[in-house]
């Protein structure tokens, strides 16, 4: 069987429809989603709409749980070093974000479980106790095993962090899935990931970042200039 997870698209519908392309080359049997889907793009109505009409299961994501439950973002910041103009600017992405999905939208994100079991894999966007909280792709093996062996499954896969990995340990393999938009490790092309009878392979797409600025600076959404660094150096980036 195969089975591809698609995580973090964040409102990019331009990395989004190369996956799309993609995937119908690789056809996988199931595709499921890892959460964190509308917010930081120019299109965030479009990726949820299409999302419920190709009938993904998935997870939530810790930015689609603060569009609902705006105080999960103050929690986490209040536990943050990250200055204080990264929370500020993040506010305004999220008040923009929350008006153009409308309640109807925000309330199928609200609906969305936690964790996800399906054929020998359990998935997650961060950890089975948080959305917001993970190990990084450098954790030890033992952070690894203690937090992601209790979901009971030989293979778990999370998001989250934009950093795909594949971890093998004695008793599990662990495997980020990347993401669609906005990747950490220096690459900007668009990530997921793919089984193949279990064996993991993370899949790199090219798309034009370049048209995707364009649009989100067009769609009046905040902070473009910081989304547009973001894209571009495919790295953390502060606002």
């Amino acid at each position: 069987m195969r089975i591809a997870i698609v995580s973090d698209i964040h409102g990019n519908r331009t990395a989004f429809d190369a996956v799309l392309t993609d995937l119908r080359q690789t056809s996988p049997d199931l595709i499921l989603h890892g959460g964190d889907l509308p917010h930081g793009g120019s299109s965030p109505a479009d990726i949820v709409d299409q999302i419920r009409a190709l009938g993904w299961a998935g997870v939530l994501g810790n930015t689609d749980e603060v569009l609902f439950r705006p105080e999960s973002l103050e929690e986490f910041a209040a536990q943050s070093a990250a200055p204080p103009a990264l929370w500020v600017a993040i506010r305004e992405m999220v008040a923009a974000t929350r008006e153009a999905l409308g309640d109807e939208r925000i309330a199928w994100l609200r609906d969305l479980p936690c964790i996800q079991l399906q054929d020998q894999i359990a998935l997650v966007h961060a950890s089975p106790e948080s959305t917001w909280r993970s190990p990084g792709h450098a954790a030890s093996d033992a952070e690894l095993e203690s937090v992601y062996a209790p979901l009971g499954q030989p293979i778990i896969i999370y998001g989250h962090i934009h950093q795909s990995y594949i971890r093998t340990l004695s008793r599990i393999t662990v495997v980020n899935a990347g993401s669609v938009s906005m990747s950490y490790d220096g690459d900007r092309r668009a990530a997921y990931l793919l089984l193949d009878d279990s064996k993991p392979e993370i899949r790199r797409v090219e798309y034009d970042a370049e048209q995707e600025i364009r649009a989100y600076s067009d769609s009046g959404f905040p902070h473009a200039d910081w989304v547009a660094r973001m894209l571009r150096s495919a790295r953390p980036q502060m606002p």
